[in-house]
């Protein structure tokens, strides 16, 4: 036998004792918070499903056409609102996909009021501040420190007054929801509808602060492999239905392969990259070469080649000592030496020292 269909007022009740609970002193982080927490939420989502399944409210209706008794209703929205903001969350992405869903109930509920002009005056000029541009709304609009101060003091007299005239309202017999008079229940529920009102633009401007300290939360790093899968995607992605490749440099795996087979298929199409330059291959085998030309020889190498080449002087200082001893038995040598002897001995007779010095005569 299949359950029954609950009604609105009993889903209603069981989600307020719900969220009563929840505002008790046990840890918010707890598994069990945060598990009462979404069965609260659960059931006021339910309770906004009947409401727009029977079509509770109409943006053609009025104030005076609501009944007493279905005013409590108007607040389901703003409830979701206030415990979406208490959800866990493991990171700034998540948490900012739910300071979003909170803004969407809190705009929910508040343009709900706004069509049955239940919003006094100074909040509907808030309502319409905050339309105007809802990210940067606030509920003081002046740059002055003295008239922030001043703005904030007045707010917080405010919810102080609302606070003390709930508590008075519901601890007088006149307004019992049960029983009581219904005029009186009616302002005790208006009076609670305004109370929740002035913390939903409270809820608004909070939510732009944590905003804007959401914003510089620094983005999460990429691991190596998702990285790594990114990359061979896009190179996926630049590749056409026919293999062909736009990239000017072949892949890694290519070059730290040989390669192999033929290079164009018997249709003439290319089958794997290729040159038509020679020295290709070495260039890419150059990638990762140093920047300076390395050394091909040694010293030794070096200098013995300069030697070959007779680029080198030796002699002068110990070395010019290091005459070779003459050798005696040859004779064509020791006759070669002797004539130069004499030939030099006969130039400096027929030419005798500063006889080539014209310059300084008379």
């Amino acid at each position: 036998m299949s359950e029954e269909p609950r009604t609105l007022k009993s889903v209603f009740q069981a989600a307020e004792l719900k969220r009563i609970a929840l505002e008790g002193s046990y840890e918010t982080n707890s598994p069990t918070y945060q598990q009462d927490l979404a069965e609260a939420l659960k059931l006021y989502h339910e309770c906004n499903q009947i409401i727009n399944k029977v079509s509770l409210f109409s943006s053609n209706e009025g104030l005076e056409d609501v009944a007493t008794s279905d005013l409590p209703y108007l607040l389901v929205n703003y409830r979701i609102a206030e415990l979406l903001q208490k959800v866990s969350t493991q990171s700034p992405q998540e948490r900012k996909a739910a300071l979003n869903t909170t803004r969407e109930a809190y705009e929910r509920f508040l343009h709900l009021l706004d069509s049955y002009s239940i919003l006094s005056p100074s909040d509907s000029k808030l309502f319409t501040a905050y339309n105007e541009d809802p990210s940067a709304f606030s509920t003081i609009s002046t740059s002055d420190p003295a008239a922030r101060r001043n703005a904030k003091i007045a707010n917080f007299k405010a919810e102080k007054e609302l606070k003390k005239k709930l508590e008075y309202m519901r601890n007088s017999p006149r307004y019992l929801e049960d029983g009581g008079d219904e005029e009186a229940v009616r302002e005790l529920y208006l009076t609670n509808i305004a109370f929740c009102t002035h913390m939903a633009f409270q809820g608004l401007e909070g939510i732009n602060r944590e905003a804007e300290i959401l914003a510089q939360a620094p983005t999460p790093v990429m691991s190596q492999a998702a990285t790594v899968q990114d990359d061979e995607r896009r190179r996926r992605e630049s590749q056409n239905n026919d293999g062909y490749s736009d990239r000017l440099d072949p892949p890694l795996r290519s070059l730290l392969s040989s390669g192999g087979g033929p290079l164009l298929s018997r249709e003439g199409k290319p089958l794997r990259p290729f040159t038509l330059t020679s020295n290709r291959q070495e260039l890419q085998r150059g990638v990762f070469r140093p920047g300076h030309n390395l050394p091909t020889m040694t010293i030794d190498e070096y200098l013995e080649e300069e030697r070959r080449q007779g680029n080198i002087i030796e002699g002068g200082g110990e070395a010019s000592f290091n005459r070779p001893e003459p050798d005696e038995d040859n004779i064509e040598k020791s006759d070669a030496e002797t004539m130069k002897a004499r030939e030099w001995d006969e130039f400096k007779e027929a030419n005798p020292r500063g006889s080539g010095n014209t310059l300084n005569r008379g």
